[in-house]
Order: structure tokens, then C-alpha cells, then sequence
């Protein structure tokens, strides 16, 4: 081991869902045994030694707090201050909010590990809740989900406002998630991807994404259809019906490529083009021309059917 890795990797597993099924219990909260909380304040320690000008911005951001929702409360409430919203008002709000929720400790551990786990740009777990704009934006919803649901609506529209004025084009751009969406656990949503409706219809009327499910970039799933357990969207595919569990589906429309045994596709992240799928996007096209000939203009172009 060298002096950058920290062992802390095993102890922290029991927060990755769908890693090994361990639920997070909060009783862990009420021990004092907080392992992401403990590999954080290491990596603040260590990046300060190593960049010393960093030292007080590592201490007013984590070393200085006695718990990981203290320190996130922190660091939203910098990011989302303004003249009418104070630094100290929004604290309050936060740390009245995460200080006493165990559902909400525990998904703000759930995110973080996650970040750590499927985002390559996301190199510690430190690095998590001092920078990455995504995972604050996430958090700062889930405040003011629970404001709304409290029946303290105007407040939670105030911070709704604020969160997309700061964090909104920081988001992965493009995302559009409907109304009456749903999203189970696990899924990994990539860039420029629609969970949308197909017209003015009221209700109930977009996708159900079913746990461990992959999107690829720019996917668009359009109405109240659901996307199965462990299923697979290639990038740039377009969704109008139900996905099986799963499988893989890929094209405009979507058709079923295959069957696989990732049983959560979420979290391996191995959303790279396969040969089955090249196989498929060949026989499309040399369906849609007859007899398979080409045209001088596709040959010009290079656009041919021959079988390599």
C-alpha cells in the first residue's frame, strides 16, 4: 500500500447498495462507527499536509465538524447563500433537516459512495462533498423534498429556485425526468437522458426505471412504460415499450439485443458498445435496403453492406 491509499475500502462496502446487499443500518450512526465519515476527515488530514494553503478551507469544510451531515450542511449552505438567503439561515435549515433523519443519513452515504464508485472524476470521498457540484445539487433536493413533503412549501420552492441557479447547468446536462417518473435504487443515469411523456396526457404518464438499470447517454424513454431489474439502454437509443429484466436493448426504436447475467449493470458500468449490438445495427441496415444493394451515393460515401 502506498502512502495515497487509505483502508478503508472494505469497511465501507455496507453502504454500497447492490454491492453485497448490506443495508445500511443507522444503528451504525448511534455507535459512533462511521467509516465514510472516518475515511473523510483522513483524506482532508492528508491533503492538507500535502498543500498546506489548503489547510484552513480543509478545516472549515470538514475537519472542523463532528459529523459528515455538520460538514455537508457547511458546505451547501457556502455554495447557495445569497442576500436573502443567508449562510446562517440556510445551515439551520439544513442541519434541522439532516441532523434528524436516519432515512436521509443514510442516502447521503448511499450517494456518496456511489460517486466514489461509479465516477471516474470522482477521486475520494473528500473530494465528493468539497467540489463536485452533482453530488451537492443531489443532496440540497433531498432537503428540500423533505421541507415539501413537511408542508413547508414556499421555503422549499426558495431553495428549489436557488439549487437550479447554482447546480443546474452543473448537472449532467440535458437530464429530463417527468413528473410521475420513477427511479428504484441502484440506476446510473448517464448525460442527455429523457424520462418523458409521448403528448399532453395527464396522470400517471412517464417511465418506471427498475432497480440496477443502466442508461446510456443520451437515451430517451418516452411514456408510462418500465424499464426492468438490471436492465441495459445503449446510448442514443429511443424507448416507446417495456424493457425486460435484465437484457439489453439498443436503437431508434429500442430492440432487444440480448440477455445478460450483470445482475446490476449500474454499478460494473460497462456500457460499452459490444459485438452483438454492431450486430444488430448491421442487419438493420441491410434490412432496409432491398436485396441488399447500394446505391452509388452510399458507396461514395462508404457506406456499404459486405460482410467482413
Amino acid at each position: 500500500m502506498d502512502g495515497d491509499e487509505l483502508p478503508f475500502e472494505m469497511g465501507i462496502a455496507v453502504y454500497a447498495k447492490g454491492t453485497n446487499k448490506l443495508e445500511f443500518d443507522p444503528v451504525l450512526l448511534d455507535s459512533g462507527y462511521d467509516p465514510i465519515w472516518d475515511a473523510i476527515r483522513e483524506e482532508a488530514k492528508l491533503e492538507a499536509e500535502k498543500e498546506p494553503i489548503l489547510s484552513s478551507f480543509l478545516y472549515a469544510g470538514i475537519l472542523a465538524h463532528e459529523c459528515l451531515e455538520q460538514a455537508l450542511g457547511f458546505v451547501l449552505a457556502n455554495r447557495l447563500q445569497n442576500p436573502t438567503l443567508l449562510a446562517t439561515q440556510l445551515l439551520d435549515i439544513f442541519n434541522g433537516v439532516m441532523m434528524h433523519d436516519k432515512g436521509l443519513q443514510r442516502s447521503i452515504r448511499h450517494d456518496i459512495q456511489a460517486f466514489k464508485d461509479r465516477d471516474p472524476a470522482c477521486l475520494s470521498y473528500s473530494s465528493a462533498i468539497l467540489h463536485l457540484k452533482g453530488y451537492h445539487a443531489l443532496q440540497a433536493y433531498r432537503v428540500a423534498h423533505k421541507l415539501w413533503n413537511q408542508g413547508r412549501t414556499l421555503l422549499a420552492l426558495a431553495l428549489q429556485s436557488r439549487i437550479s441557479e447554482v447546480f443546474g447547468i452543473d448537472i449532467h446536462p440535458g437530464v429530463v425526468i417527468g413528473e410521475t417518473a420513477v427511479i428504484s435504487n441502484h440506476v446510473s443515469i448517464l448525460h442527455g437522458v429523457t424520462l418523458g411523456g409521448t403528448g399532453k396526457e395527464t396522470g400517471d404518464r412517464h417511465p418506471k426505471i427498475g432497480e440496477g438499470a443502466l442508461l446510456g447517454a443520451c437515451v430517451t424513454v418516452l411514456g408510462n412504460i418500465s424499464i426492468g431489474v438490471g436492465a441495459m439502454v445503449a446510448a442514443g437509443s429511443l424507448v416507446l415499450k417495456d424493457v425486460p429484466p435484465h437484457s439489453v436493448v439498443a436503437g431508434n426504436p429500442a430492440k432487444l439485443i440480448r440477455v445478460i447475467d450483470e445482475q446490476d449493470p449500474s454499478l460494473a458500468m460497462k456500457h460499452d458498445a459490444t459485438k452483438e449490438f454492431f450486430r444488430h445495427v448491421a442487419d438493420g441496415y441491410k434490412a432496409a435496403i432491398p436485396n441488399g444493394a447500394v446505391s452509388s451515393g452510399d458507396a461514395e460515401n462508404g457506406h456499404t453492406n459486405s460482410a467482413t
